[in-house]
Order: C-alpha cells, then sequence, then structure tokens
C-alpha cells in the first residue's frame, strides 16, 4: 500500500482500535497514536448488543472476546416503587438470526482483545507515548504535527481520524466552539466478587433498578466471578476522567435514605472500592468532518449511557468510516469519502443520542409518574419491549 493511503488515527480507544482493524481490512495501512505511554487496563463493565458484537465478530475477534465474555439471559427490569422485578426481558433470541451475540465483559478484556488484533496485524503501527498536537490539509492529504516525549514529529497521512475520546484534541481543532457538556449527573462504579453477593451461582443477568432520581445497573463479567455494579445519581462533582476515587459512604448514604430494597442495597454494600465518573456528553454536531480529517465515537457524539451503545456506536463508526472510505477510488479525495461518512452516521447516532437522554428521565421517575411507567412496562411484555429494541440491534454496517 502506498504511504499516500495510510490512514492515521489518533487514539486507541476502543473506537481507535477497532477502526484501524476495520481500516486495515479494506487494504489501507494504518498509524494509531496514543498519548498514554501504555494502555491502562481502566474502566469497569461494558454491553455489546449484537450490532456491536457482529462488527467484531467479523473483524476476527469472536475466539478472543468469546474467552472472555458473557452471554447474559436476560435483562431483569425492577422499580423501586414496586419493590421488585417488574419485566424480564430474554436475549436469547437475540442472537438466533446471524449468531451475534449479547455480550457482557469488563472494558479491559475487550482493549486487551483489540490490541492483541492490532499488534498481529503486520499493516498497523501503533505508537504509544505519541501525542496528536496539530494538523493542516495539504494537497493530497494530512500533515499531522505529534510529539514523542521532547521530539516533535510530522506525519503525512492520507486522511486523519480523532478517536480521541470526549476530551478530543482533534475536535477542539477542528470545532472548537463545540465543548463536553456535563450532565449534572455521576455514575460511581465498582466491581464485586459474586459470591458476596449470593451463596448460590446467579443466572447470568443485566439487572436494572429504577428509582427516584437515581438508577442501578448490574451485570456479571469475568466468567461470572465478579458483578460489574453502576450506580447512577445526580451530583454537582464534574471532574473529568473516569476513575476519580469515591467514598463508600456517600453512595452507601445516599441509596438507604432513599429507602432502596434491601437486594439494591446489598449490592451497594458489597463494593469495596468506589470509582466515580462525571456524565459528559458533545452536543449533537451537523458536521463531523473537515476535509480530509473527521471524527469518531465519543470525540464526535459522547452520550450518556443508559442505552448501553456509548462503545456500540463507536464501534458502528469505525465499521462505516472503513467502508466509506475503502470504497473511495484513486483518484478520489478523502473529503468526499469523509462527508459520506459523517452524513451516513448522523441520523442514527442522533437517535441514539436521544434514546438515551430519553432512558435517564424514565429511569428517574417519582410518584404516580413512576407507577404509570411500572405499568406501562407490565403491559407491553417482555417480547413488545425487547421488539423496541431491533432497530438497535438488527443495524448492519
Amino acid at each position: 500500500m502506498a504511504p499516500s493511503r495510510t490512514v492515521l488515527i489518533a487514539g486507541a480507544g476502543i473506537g481507535g482500535l477497532t477502526a484501524a482493524l476495520a481500516l486495515a481490512a479494506k487494504g489501507f495501512r494504518v498509524t494509531v497514536i496514543e498519548k498514554a505511554d501504555r494502555l491502562e487496563q481502566a474502566g469497569a463493565g461494558l454491553q455489546l448488543s449484537p450490532n456491536a458484537s457482529r462488527i467484531l465478530i467479523g473483524l476476527g475477534l469472536r475466539s478472543r472476546l468469546s474467552a472472555c465474555a458473557l452471554a447474559p439471559d436476560a435483562v431483569s427490569i425492577a422499580s423501586v416503587r414496586h419493590g421488585g422485578e417488574i419485566c424480564r426481558l430474554p436475549l436469547d433470541a437475540t442472537a438466533a438470526a446471524d449468531a451475534a451475540p449479547y455480550w457482557v465483559m469488563h472494558r479491559a478484556d475487550l482493549q486487551a482483545a483489540l490490541l492483541g488484533e492490532v499488534q498481529a496485524n503486520p499493516d498497523i503501527e501503533l505508537r504509544l507515548g505519541t501525542a496528536f498536537e496539530d494538523a493542516a490539509a495539504g494537497g493530497t492529504g494530512v500533515t499531522v504535527g505529534c510529539r514523542d516525549g521532547t521530539t516533535r514529529r510530522q506525519e503525512s497521512a492520507w486522511a486523519l481520524i480523532g478517536a480521541d475520546g470526549v476530551w478530543s484534541a482533534l475536535r477542539g481543532r477542528l470545532f472548537p466552539n463545540v465543548r463536553a457538556e456535563f450532565s449534572g449527573l455521576i455514575a460511581w462504579r465498582g466491581i464485586a466478587d459474586a459470591a458476596r453477593l449470593s451463596a448460590e451461582p446467579a443466572p447470568p443477568r443485566v439487572r436494572l433498578w429504577m428509582g427516584p432520581n437515581a438508577h442501578l445497573v448490574t451485570y456479571p463479567m469475568s466468567g461470572g466471578r465478579r458483578t460489574n455494579v453502576v450506580a447512577i445519581v445526580p451530583g454537582n462533582w464534574n471532574q473529568p476522567g473516569w476513575s476519580e476515587a469515591g467514598d463508600s459512604a456517600e453512595i452507601t448514604h445516599r441509596f438507604a435514605a432513599a429507602r432502596w430494597p434491601e437486594a439494591a442495597r446489598t449490592m451497594i454494600g458489597a463494593i469495596d472500592g468506589w470509582r466515580r465518573w462525571a456524565l459528559f456528553t458533545i452536543p449533537q454536531m451537523p458536521v463531523r468532518h473537515s476535509g480530509a480529517m473527521a471524527l469518531l465515537g465519543d470525540a464526535a457524539h459522547a452520550m450518556l449511557p443508559f442505552a448501553a451503545q456509548g462503545a456500540g456506536m463507536a464501534i458502528e463508526d469505525a465499521a462505516v468510516l472503513a467502508r466509506c472510505l475503502g470504497e473511495a477510488k484513486d483518484a478520489d479525495s478523502p473529503a468526499t469519502a469523509l462527508a459520506r461518512y459523517t452524513s451516513l452516521r448522523r441520523a442514527r447516532v442522533a437517535r441514539v443520542q436521544s434514546l438515551a437522554r430519553q432512558n435517564g428521565r424514565i429511569y428517574h421517575l417519582a410518584g404516580a409518574a413512576a407507577l404509570a411507567r411500572d405499568l406501562g412496562i407490565k403491559a407491553l411484555g417482555p417480547r413488545r419491549m425487547l421488539k423496541r429494541q431491533d432497530w438497535i440491534y438488527d443495524w448492519r454496517a
């Protein structure tokens, strides 16, 4: 592959590494730069619905991910007002059509699987400890300024992709007026030994508890030996980052004072070390590209996690990006392909962002509104509730 068909990706997170694999599969050479000196085992659990797992399987990751992921049997929806489960959505049917599973796993396991596949690919170069600084459009692509320690260098690429997260440096260069916005919500994240929650093995299940001004999500990881727990509450703390230490007494008191059921408070009490993550979003952007440069994943559309699609949308972005660039003819400008990529992604991502915001409002209802919500979910029933997710799960690149 000629150097003029090299794509440079800033950011080696889930979106960046997936994009590297997808682009390499289309015949590109790919350089991934990452400012961190090593890829941290950050975060806790994540959910990958079939729209995302289908793409990863297509990139050859089935065996790597099957070894560390679990396929839950259902999503259990419970209400504080009701005191327990009001609906159970069966997930076994989501994989029937084409064997794309609904997976839950540790974020670090997904990143490790992607990293292993990237390192095994001779058409991908990963440079850690290399920070993106600036970029300028050229006649045949982009000139990218990077810094490796004290050394500044310039790279030439056919296209530049910013997959550098909610605080994206490339977005700051291309769209300086678009800034991350604090949602007023904080995610408290922790991992508990499954044995501390139940003496008997529990079914592999995603559990959602909805309550007044808060909700709780749990699901198994690590072969069922550990349980990921996420508690969402309002707050004023809004520092950037994924892993700020949190005071266990504070979150325990919040759920006890609100008189959450014992089962939910047991999950909260099983966590020894909490981490806080202030939830920031990116306003909907009508344009996510400029010439031969474009944004991907959280850099373009960081969203609330209440549709469990943050990683999924980044993975979808990667697949569509690779397809659009791969379909460009040698004489075509990458700008045309990137304009098509952002156009194809705009409506779907906006719809998912809207769903996530709506879910957050629904989860946190109180009083008569919560009663109406619970009765509505019961009336719909599990199959119709799950059917409402088809537009997300059945998507294909």
